[in-house]
């Protein structure tokens, strides 16, 4: 399913969400900011739980009332605060969404139930978080969802339990007509999952790259205000100035590689990013 989001607004009285996206088929999409930087209210502007102030958000080319009943069951969703009352159990889960879902498949999901040690019939109460958090998934892909919107699906979950996750999702995706879109602060999760990430601050989007891009032709230099001062301002995405010296973003790591050799440059991640396109100033501001 391809989403599209056009100029998207939401006013608030303290915030205001202004973006847009595109989040194509057969591509894991991932959306990174800090708390409050409007994740969520993307998320529900996708689904439809809230009315824009102006723009448009597009679901295979229909905003979100208009999707017919059969068409809103081709979207799985994991919200914080999504889930089942603590007192039923799985199995009663199970018939709830076998009454819901006319594409939900009760078989391959008590197999999926099985494989992760989910039992069926305790009270959900009683799960560790890693459970609900499988179970979170594995519901939102068990009726046939050609579109996941995940918020935060790892959270607070220990690394065995966040892999098991990351690798039901890789499962889901060998299904070409499938999309996902993820948020996460856990970034190498992202960085190992993702096809394209999105930075979001204070509403809107700060950088949209591509994983690959990111990972291989953006670079951190560690220069001196000397150093600095000589470099090609336009290669410099933002700065940072301490005592010591300058920390820099770039994405032409390879032409700083070979025209200054005497740099430190450190390999980019999505935390040093974050760091650098958060905490500093822009270059030319």
């Amino acid at each position: 399913m391809n989403v599209v989001l056009k100029n998207a607004k939401k006013k608030y009285k303290t915030f205001e969400l202004d973006l847009s996206m595109n989040i194509e088929s057969g591509r894991i999409t991932g959306l990174i900011g800090r708390n409050g930087a409007g994740k969520s209210t993307t998320f529900k502007a996708i689904l439809g739980l809230l009315r824009l102030s102006d723009g448009k958000v597009l679901l295979d080319g229909k905003e979100p009332e208009q999707l017919t009943a059969c068409e809103k069951e081709d979207i799985g969703v994991v919200l914080a605060e999504s889930g089942f009352g603590g007192h039923m159990t799985v199995q009663d889960v199970i018939a709830v969404m076998g009454a819901m879902y006319h594409k939900f498949d009760k078989n391959a999901f008590v197999t999926k139930c099985e494989q992760f040690e989910i039992p069926l019939k305790q009270k959900i109460k009683e799960f560790s978080t890693g459970m609900k958090a499988k179970l979170k998934v594995l519901l939102a892909i068990s009726h046939g969802a050609k579109l996941l919107v995940l918020d935060e699906p790892t959270a607070g979950l220990d690394v065995v339990v966040r892999n098991q996750i990351l690798d039901l999702l890789r499962e889901y995706m060998e299904d070409e007509e499938n999309s996902i879109l993820i948020s996460s602060h856990i970034s190498s999760d992202l960085e190992g999952l993702c096809d394209e990430v999105y930075f979001i601050e204070d509403g809107k989007i700060i950088l949209h790259e591509e994983t690959d891009v990111l990972m291989d032709e953006y670079a951190v230099l560690k220069v001196t205000k000397e150093q600095y001062g000589k470099l090609e301002k336009e290669y410099i995405l933002c700065v940072q100035e301490d005592r010591y010296g300058c920390t820099c973003l770039t994405n032409q790591k390879q032409y700083f590689i070979e025209n200054w050799p005497e740099l430190v440059i450190e390999k980019s991640s999505i935390d040093g990013v974050i760091s650098l396109m958060l905490g500093n100033r822009k270059e030319g501001r």
